[in-house]
């Protein structure tokens, strides 16, 4: 069976109390550079720029409300943002036309309705890439009722989600948009509630990642699509712990509702295993969607049964 995915060294690796430079917020188009990230985010308006961050612990956040933003760290995971939400939201909260975030660290978020966020996706294609959430209520939350698409890049998400902080649960990716998300060359473990990734969209690429369970807690299944989706799961590694909410599914579709269509999804060339010592024997995939799935080549580990129809 192949290796875990290891958590990106360089996000780990990141200076715990590093003072962040004065004027660390440079736009790479004119040059100019201010103290806050919110500074520099109002100052693009409704323009395109790159934010350049030089690396630092900041205590800040910031509300996008239009332009191109791209939120880049000098050096890939020497920059964190930790402990600090706008709006009640989270360090990001991001609705202009379009945003990408590279190589940035985000830590410790939390707020009063349980949803504090690294990034909360409210309006505008988003790519993610090189970066880490950890030890927050939410990773990611968001979306649009629109043809949003979210793009999800050698990143990692760990120590993330809740059930128990308020009436809905918190997940490490939780989405909802009329258009696509891509997951891909990802790592996810320790979850401490949730679902590791929850989507509400109708096309969904899932490929190349890693769940890791076996530290986790209050956990539940390791993909969600509550309303059903079409596209492809395939070349992921899940291996699932001990100390579950719900232990009953890895992969689970249309447990909600049948919004979108589910006919075709393939769910193909994954390895799932148990942790040592778990003796319960969930499906790999639970199906409630009744339409005709593309399942099949999955390594599957003792006590892993293939497919449940509910």
């Amino acid at each position: 069976m192949r290796r875990l995915l290891p958590l990106f060294a360089l996000a780990l690796a990141a200076p715990a109390d590093a003072a962040p430079p004065r004027a660390a917020f440079t736009i790479v188009e004119t040059g100019q550079s201010f103290e806050t990230i919110d500074a520099a985010v109002q100052s693009v308006r409704m323009g395109t720029a790159t934010i350049l961050i030089a690396p630092g612990t900041y205590h800040q956040c910031t509300v996008q409300a239009g332009g191109v933003i791209t939120f880049k760290a000098a050096t890939p995971g020497s920059v964190i943002f930790e402990g600090t939400t706008c709006e009640g939201k989270a360090a990001f909260v991001l609705r202009g036309q379009g945003s990408t975030v590279d190589g940035i660290v985000f830590r410790g978020m939390r707020v009063a309705d349980g949803n504090g966020a690294g990034i909360r996706t409210e309006i505008g294609d988003l790519t993610v890439r090189n970066a880490t959430f950890l030890d927050s209520q939410e990773g990611i939350l968001g979306g649009h009722p629109s043809g949003q698409k979210i793009v999800i890049d050698h990143s990692s998400f760990a120590g993330l989600g809740q059930c128990d902080q308020s009436t809905d649960c918190a997940h490490a990716i939780y989405l909802a948009n009329q258009g696509s998300v891509t997951i891909t060359h990802s790592r996810f473990e320790r979850g401490t509630g949730g679902h590791y990734v929850k989507l509400r969209v109708p096309n969904v690429t899932i490929t190349d990642d890693s769940f890791d369970d076996t530290r986790g807690t209050k956990t539940n299944y390791m993909i969600d699509l509550p309303e059903g989706a079409t596209g492809v799961i395939a070349r992921n590694i899940f291996v699932q712990g001990r100390n579950k909410e719900n232990w009953t599914g890895f992969v689970v579709v249309g447990a909600e509702a049948r919004t979108y269509p589910s006919k075709g999804l393939r769910v193909e060339t994954n390895e799932a295993s148990l942790a040592p010592g778990e003796s319960r024997s969930p499906a790999f995939v639970a199906d409630y969607s009744h339409a005709p799935l593309g399942i099949g080549n999955n390594r599957l580990g003792p006590g892993v049964r293939a497919f449940e129809r509910r």
